[in-house]
């Protein structure tokens, strides 16, 4: 059995703030008056990342991610509750825990902007005390993944945003992290550039089992990198399950396109007489849309029924998308697997 990397139990994190009056006279009352505010950021979050895992991390803009992950780094102290990384609290041991972590933040860099980027690797080689073999070796192996080598010897300030962001990735795997936070580390780039990151990352965690937790709002990263979601809102953990575990509990809704053979006539009234009241059937011009719920039936029972009604040319399934699941479980406030 694998262990945990990552142990949070009861996390909960407040802010305090004054609160600020509108206009001159709110201005004068606040010279005045020190009226404190509480924010709840993260609220009694607990869940555990064993090694080698890829989780999704996610949330609307708010709901509390980046500062799970900043208490995760040592960046903030927890108001209540344990934050275990690597079997350190991160925020009282900030160094030995920043020797086992790497970060990526989609907008921010940790790459020197005047240096040529194979000094910068160089750089921290040193301050992560990596040896000449490890650096050597671990270098080659990001040229291969993340096509390094026709840029390594540039400025920082000169690559693109898509180089910058595969410089960004290798500077924070340098020095071979247990765990890795991802920080919408694609916003931003083409789709090339970004499918060349998602590989590396998966290559990444394959080769040194890193430990890799994705904050995105991209829906499709999450879907091709990630074996486990866990959403967020409003500070409160709302979903915990596998990925393939989401599309079943809430992918359940399935609709099926036909084009019927040779422009044939189907009355609205015919197909609704031979079809169950729970199919909902949609006329087009030279064929029909079927929705339906694959609690109800499978895919292979509603195109039985349609085609012993009708001669058909073609079909064309589309399930529910992973961005309209997600949609549903924060309209639905649904707390799953906690």
């Amino acid at each position: 059995m694998k262990e945990n990397v990552i142990e949070l139990k009861n996390v909960r994190k407040e802010f305090v703030t004054t609160k600020h009056y509108p206009g001159f006279k709110g201005a004068v009352k606040g010279l005045f008056t020190k009226e404190k505010m509480r924010k709840i950021a993260v609220d009694d979050v607990s869940f555990e990342i064993k090694k080698g895992e890829i989780v999704g991390y996610i949330g609307s803009n708010g709901a509390g991610k980046s500062t799970t992950i900043k208490m995760m780094s040592g960046i903030l102290t927890p108001t209540s509750g344990s934050c275990l990384v690597n079997g350190l609290e991160p925020y009282k041991e900030r160094k030995k825990n920043a020797k086992n972590i790497g970060v990526v933040f989609g907008q921010r860099t940790q790459l020197w902007w005047d240096l040529p980027l194979s000094e910068t690797y160089t750089v921290l080689k040193e301050i992560y005390e990596v040896s000449e073999q490890d650096f050597k070796e671990r270098l080659d192996f990001f040229e291969q993944v993340l096509g390094l080598q026709e840029f390594i010897h540039n400025t920082v300030r000169t690559l693109s945003l898509g180089q910058r962001m595969r410089a960004d990735l290798a500077a924070a795997l340098l020095h071979n992290p247990k765990v890795l936070y991802l920080d919408e580390p694609t916003i931003g780039l083409d789709i090339v550039v970004k499918d060349k990151i998602l590989q590396a990352i998966r290559e990444i965690n394959k080769k040194y089992s890193t430990t890799v937790i994705l904050t995105t709002h991209d829906i499709n990263d999450i879907e091709k990198l990630c074996q486990r979601i866990i959403i967020i809102d409003e500070g409160k953990k709302i979903y915990d399950d596998g990925l393939e575990h989401l599309k079943k509990d809430y992918g359940y809704n399935c609709t099926i396109y036909f084009e019927w053979k040779d422009r044939m006539e189907v009355s609205q009234e015919c197909m609704l007489q031979n079809m169950d009241e729970k199919i909902e059937f949609i006329k087009q011009e030279r064929g029909a849309q079927v929705h339906f719920s694959k609690k109800d039936f499978t895919i292979a029972e509603v195109i039985a029924k349609v085609m012993g009604i009708v001669e058909v040319r073609d079909v064309q399934i589309q399930e529910t998308e992973l961005t309209d699941i997600v949609k549903k479980i924060y309209q639905s406030g649904v707390r799953k697997g906690l």
